[in-house]
């Protein structure tokens, strides 16, 4: 008998524990001085969650940051003791996470600085996808794998047949999903993620496209934009520059 194995996907795309944490503030317009820590964990909880639905080879670095914030949360939950008000009051529990989230945020930017200059010195023009969608709008050109696992998230709320799934190799082919993609592209000039994944009944079709995406994105084969912050998602193929400078559009 055929023993089934797990696919599982390695994406250097992923940053960290750090990363994800930094997005779901930004993405709740939130203090990172006064983190609500039950929501946040709650969350970061469900995005760990698909990741090891997905057997995304990245989890283990997330587990120990969600035993991490489930500690502090546990802390924060426990009845403070009575105290007078001359008495101080005690360390507050995200204070060593907060200091270590300025910090790893403060190096990410400088970073991310020094790597705009190191592009500006190489004389790299990238071609921007023409879309009637996003004309006239600013482009969010910093769009990051968690905003992709946001929404997948919501596909699959709405695809139904569990919390939980297992991804196998008899089950699922990511090549054909990853075909599947770049033949839209080819016929199109872009697809709204929604789109991508209509007309699949299973969601196993729907988490090996998913999949598929993201092997796209980690070999700069396609390009992910926002025109609006929590607007549609857009895909369009990645359009390279020839030799001579060229963009091949023209041709």
């Amino acid at each position: 008998m055929k023993t089934e194995k797990p696919y599982q996907i390695k994406l250097p795309i992923f940053e960290g524990p750090f990363d994800l944490l930094l997005h779901l503030i930004k993405d709740n317009e939130i203090n990172i001085y006064d983190i609500p820590i039950v929501e946040i964990t709650q969350q970061y909880l469900e995005y760990v969650d698909i990741m090891k639905d997905l057997n995304l080879d990245v989890v283990g670095e997330y587990l120990v940051m969600a035993a991490t914030l489930t500690h502090i949360k546990s802390k924060m939950l426990l009845p403070k003791p009575e105290v007078s008000a001359e008495e101080e009051q005690g360390e507050d529990p995200r204070e060593e996470l907060v200091r270590k989230l300025i910090e790893y945020r403060t190096f990410k930017d400088a970073a991310g600085f020094l790597r705009e200059k190191e592009e500006e010195q190489k004389d790299i023009f990238m071609s921007t996808p023409e879309s009637d969608d996003t004309e006239g709008e600013d482009i969010l050109l910093d769009l990051n794998v968690f905003d992709l696992l946001g929404a997948f998230r919501g596909i699959l709320k709405n695809i139904g047949g569990g919390e939980h799934f297992e991804v196998t190799l008899d089950d699922v082919s990511v090549t054909e999903k990853l075909n599947y993609i770049m033949d839209v592209l080819s016929r199109i000039a872009h697809v709204h993620f929604e789109e991508l994944f209509s007309g699949f009944n299973t969601r196993m079709e729907v988490v090996a496209t998913f999949l598929a995406l993201l092997e796209l994105m980690r070999l700069k084969l396609v390009v992910i934009q926002q025109a609006t912050r929590f607007g549609p998602i857009i895909i369009f193929k990645a359009v390279e520059d020839d030799p001579d400078g060229k963009d091949e559009s023209n041709n």
